[in-house]
């Protein structure tokens, strides 16, 4: 097996890990309801109906059995995503309570050049 083959395989697993982490971290809002997890991975969309030698996929199956008959998982194909999550994209500042924090020389502006400004925004900078 090739390296790309199991990184493929990783994916995949990590897709079936982060729908039970999910369901394990909002089972207080999503126990009893009819609701639809929306993919575009189809080990993901298969976790519920699996059958497999895998030992992780198969607890993740038992775990998440309790929501067979309230939860529908719906594919939505393509490689570009359209609907992009926000909170995912949303970027930390850069603190050092960020995991991500990289230190950085602050760099002050002495002087700001501006040329031909129209006077309908110098007049509104007037007002402020």
């Amino acid at each position: 097996m090739n390296q790309a083959s199991r990184s493929e395989i990783w994916s995949k697993q990590n897709e079936c890990l982060c729908l039970v982490r999910a369901l394990e971290k909002l089972h207080y809002y999503l126990d009893g309801t009819v609701f639809d997890v929306i993919t575009d991975c189809n080990a993901v969309r298969s976790l519920l109906n699996m059958i497999t030698q895998n030992q992780h996929m198969l607890r993740w199956q038992i775990a998440i059995q309790e929501y067979r008959g309230n939860m529908t998982i719906v594919n939505k194909s393509g490689n570009i995503p359209t609907n992009g999550d926000g909170l995912a994209r949303w970027a930390l500042e850069n603190t050092p309570e960020n995991p991500a924090w990289v230190p950085q020389e602050e760099h002050h502006i002495d002087a700001i050049c501006v040329t031909d400004i129209g006077t309908e925004f110098f007049n509104k900078a007037k007002e402020i």
